[in-house]
């Protein structure tokens, strides 16, 4: 699953933001605005997928999307939300088409803003210039 989203957020930074990115193992140590959605596969294994963004990172996925300079935190955490749906939708897709693993989405939820302390089992970090974003997994207890 780490990689159909590794994928999707490269094709993210591609084709939506306009610049390469960069990747490496761990989690950012910067304060991030912290969103999690739950994905299901076929063999009914349960994932939790962590998107943790610095806010240089969601202010420029602002402007993309928004044409705002500056965004205040509600707008910011609203936009992590469609990020997410982004991105781990689109990660849906590419695992479908390579029939590697296929799963469900269902809902994304906003769970803070702080630095990355929730338990995951893997995490790549995302950078873009100096902006950061985390994608972390944990497999949920059935």
């Amino acid at each position: 699953m780490l990689k159909s989203i590794e994928q999707a957020v490269e094709n993210f930074c591609i084709h939506q933001i306009g610049s390469q990115c960069s990747m490496e193992d761990g989690t950012t140590k910067k304060r991030t605005f912290i969103a999690s959605i739950d994905t299901n596969t076929q063999e009914d294994t349960k994932y939790r997928v962590y998107l943790a963004s610095d806010e240089a990172f969601l202010q420029r996925v602002c402007k993309l999307f928004l044409e705002e300079d500056t965004s205040d935190e509600e707008t910011m955490q609203d936009m992590l939300l469609e990020t997410v749906n982004l991105i781990v939708g689109s990660a849906k897709v590419i695992a479908e088409e390579k029939n590697t693993h296929p799963y469900t989405i269902q809902t994304p939820s906003f769970e803070k803003v702080g630095h990355f302390d929730l338990a995951y089992d893997e995490a790549k970090t995302i950078k873009l210039d100096n902006d950061e974003l985390t994608i972390a997994i944990k497999e949920l207890d059935a």
